[in-house]
This record gives structure tokens, sequence and C-alpha cells, in this order.
């Protein structure tokens, strides 16, 4: 075995040593990082210098602010009115209770971006409501952790920002448009599911469709809403960068929480700021371990290797495809969503594009998949957050989500092989 060889083992080999060990993930990526430089003979100084120019970026500077924006909203007051817009929308139909879950989801992730936050959020509020209602509390927990899944989808998603900056060259406006009907079309199929369930064990049905309750909810709501229509139409529109048009929204989000909603006061201001802080630090210390990780694998030459070992298994590009998906599902179970964009991009983004798929649909490829990896073991926060909300046991929550594991699965199908699923917007409104 040569050199070169020897370093990718120490690299990759201390790496999930390390992961299964339950390291926590960015000890894990700079360690292994440590370990592979020490091999090779590398001063040390690589390593301060990668972490710098990795959170060096003027595009990653929207991220803090997209998370200091979900953070004002989320404790602003405004889940239980999206939840009373998403009962007037639907809350009418047979299993309305998950219904008006999955619609919450779909409207709270364009305002959090965040599918904890939204599970941790509207689930405290929801999954209570249900089980009054009477829904099965395990069916109540899975509704709620796969429809948080929306929010990573719909923007403004930090991961959708980092993904574009780790992918290079990509619009962060088109990224955005391209997520509103795959978030869209999750929803869709996860009604149908929770539909078929509720029919077969007789869920109640909500109150009659009122036209002038949805109105009257929709002009209630409009001023979380707007925040969304600041970022998407400002950066598509060309009137913001994604850095300046979050920072636009965290102001918004500010007056619109503490002065309309009234949700907060500003002692409760100062410790939204210090809860995205704690995110925020969580991120970036990530993004800047992940940076010297992904050094590692250019010097070693890791993608070209990767990918020449993927292809050399087929050239048709429908199995590659299914290839891609299950090596991000696999990932995804052992490792959290912001390392896997960070790590897996660089090495799996050239074989995509190599078999015609567009980089933004890839994107949100990489997101959904990464999405349902926060629902599964053994490292599924999401599925831990939801259990820990509704006091259920975790092994029953994985029982219940099982047909909605299947429903995700078919909306990822849909998105790898019809590209219009997540092209068409940004090809009609990006330019």
């Amino acid at each position: 075995m040569d050199a070169n060889s020897m370093a990718i083992l120490v690299l990759l080999g201390s790496f999930f040593l390390m992961v299964f060990l339950r390291f926590p993930i960015a000890y894990a990526v700079a360690l292994s990082s440590v370990f592979c430089l020490l091999f090779q003979g590398h001063n040390l100084t690589t390593i301060c210098q990668q972490m710098v120019k990795g959170i060096s970026s003027f595009s990653l500077m929207a991220v803090p602010f997209f998370i200091t924006m979900g953070c004002l909203m989320g404790s602003g007051g405004i889940s239980e009115k999206l939840i009373a817009l998403a009962n007037a929308c639907v809350g009418w139909m047979r299993g309305g209770m998950a219904m008006v879950n999955i619609v919450a989801s779909y409207f709270f992730g364009g305002i959090s971006g965040s599918a904890s936050a939204d599970t941790a959020s509207l689930g405290s509020i929801l999954i209570p409501m249900m089980v009054d209602q009477g829904y099965d509390d395990d069916f109540s927990t899975a509704v709620t952790i796969t429809s948080s899944c929306e929010g990573l989808l719909v923007p403004p998603s930090h991961n959708m920002v980092i993904y574009a900056t780790t992918a290079g060259g990509i619009s962060v406006g088109s990224l955005f448009l391209a997520g509103y009907i795959p978030g869209a079309l999750l929803a869709v199929t996860l009604m149908i599911g929770s539909y078929i369930i509720s029919v077969k064990r007789n869920y109640p049905k909500g109150e009659k469709f009122s036209i002038i309750n949805l109105i009257k909810q929709l002009s209630v709501s409009f001023w979380a809403l707007a925040a969304v229509l600041i970022v998407v139409f400002g950066v598509v529109g060309g009137v913001f960068t994604a850095t300046e048009s979050a920072a636009v929204a965290v102001i918004y989000s500010l007056i619109v929480s503490v002065f309309i909603y009234k949700g907060l006061d500003w002692k409760g201001v100062w410790r939204v700021l210090g809860d995205s802080v704690d995110t925020l630090s969580i991120v970036m210390i990530l993004i800047a371990t992940s940076s010297i990780f992904g050094y590692c694998l250019t010097q070693l030459h890791v993608p070209d290797l990767a990918a020449s070992a993927i292809t050399g298994m087929t050239n048709n590009p429908i199995l590659l495809a299914l290839l891609l998906n299950l090596i991000l599902l696999v990932l995804g179970c052992i490792m959290d969503m912001a390392p896997i964009i960070l790590i897996a991009t660089p090495i799996l983004l050239p074989i995509a594009t190599s078999i015609g798929l567009d980089p933004i649909q890839f994107g949100i490829m990489v997101v959904l998949n990464c999405g349902i990896g926060l629902l599964t073991p053994p490292v599924g926060a999401v599925l831990f957050i939801g259990s820990a909300v509704s006091k259920v046991p975790m092994e029953r929550v994985v029982k219940a989500t099982l047909p909605f594991y299947l429903c995700m699965i078919i909306t990822l199908l849909l998105i790898t092989f019809i590209p219009s699923v997540s092209m068409w917007l940004p090809s009609v409104l990006a330019h």
C-alpha cells in the first residue's frame, strides 16, 4: 500500500471510528484531519489556515442572519397563528389535525428553516392537541417529525446556503426557488399517507371549510409569511444579495415579533440572540473543521478516486442516481446534516453532473436525503426531539414513522428522476 492510500486510510478510518464511538462530529472531523496531516508530515499551521479560509466567505455571512431570523420568528408567538391558518386550509379533512400539522410545517419551515425548530415549536403545541382529539400519540409524533423536513426544502434555509457555498458558483436565489415545489410535493405525499391511515383508524374530521375564516387567518398570518417573500423575491429579483436579504429579514422579524405580534419583550430578544449564538457556534465550527477535512480529501484526490470507483460499478445513469441517494441516506444515519453537505458535496457533485443532474437539482436531493437522515437512528436529531417532546419511546416513534419514510422516499425518487420538479420554478423566475 502506497503512502497516499495509507493517508486516506488514516483520514477516513479514524473519522468513521470516532463517529461510531459517538465523538461530537466536529471533533471527529478535526482530529481525523490532524492525524492525516501528521502522517503526511505537514506543518500543523495548515489547520488554522484552512479553518479560517473555510469560514472566510461573504456568502456564509447569510447563515447567522437566517439562524437569527428563525429564532426570532420561532419565539415571537407566530406558531399558533400558523396553526390556525393551516386549520382554516385543511382542518376539514378526515384526519384534519394531521393535515394541519403538515401544512403548518410548510408555513413554519419557510420562516425557521430548521426541522429541529419546527418539531420543538409546533410539536409541543400540536402533539398534545392531536392526542386530546383521539389521535394515537406515536402517529401524532411521526406526522410532526416527518413534516418538519419540509422546512429544509422551503426557503430560506441556511443549509441551502451552506450547499451553495460548498458546491461553488451556485445561485442561492435559484436554489431557494427550487425548494418550493419539492417541499409542497413532500407535503402532499405525507398528507396522502396521513389520509389513508386516518381513514383506516377513523380519526376525526375538523370543522367545515369556511372561506371567511381562511381570509381572516391569512390577514393575521400575513406579517409572518411576508418575511419569506422579502428574502426570496429580494434575492431572485436582484434587489438584495442573499446576505443582505437575510440581514433585512432579521430586522423585519424583530419588528414583527416585538411590536406587531408582541410575542417577545426585549428580555426575550436577548435570550433568543443567545440561542442564535449557540446554534451558530455549532454550525460555524462544523464549517471550519470540515474545511480542513475537505482540504485533506482534495490533496489525496479522494473525490476523483470515489468518482472512478462509483462510475466503475455501472454506467447506467439511473443506477448511479439511485446509488448517490443510497450513499447520502447511509451517511444520514451516522452524521448530522451540515457535515454531510460539507464533506459529501465535493465528492458526489461531479458524479451527479456527469450523469446529467443539474447542481441545483442535486442540491435539493442532498437536502432531502439529509432530512430523512434526521429521522433515522442512531443519530437522528429530529427523531430524538420528537420523542422527547411527545414522551413517546423512540422505538414506537420509529415504527409509526415507517409509512412516512415510504412517502419521503417516493418524493425523493420523483425529485431525482423528474428534473422539472425542482428546476421548473428557477427556470421561469430566475431569468
